[in-house]
């Protein structure tokens, strides 16, 4: 059985939300926010589509 992340369910912080901002503007996955968050990606998913941020990856080309 998986261990729950260590905010789940707790309101956000001011600080999570400048990090999750901090963290997407770097390209950094998802997944990783996440462990750094202490949150599961749907958390990070709904909050960042509540904020504003997008997650898409800015610098990649689309030709791999």
């Amino acid at each position: 059985m998986s261990k729950w992340p260590d905010n789940e369910g707790k309101p956000w912080s001011a600080a999570d939300k400048a990090k999750l901002k901090q963290l997407a503007k770097e390209n950094t996955p998802t997944r990783v926010i996440g462990l750094k968050l202490g949150r599961t990606e749907n958390a990070i998913y709904s909050k960042a589509q509540e904020l504003g941020v997008s997650l898409k990856p800015t610098n990649q080309s689309p030709y791999g």
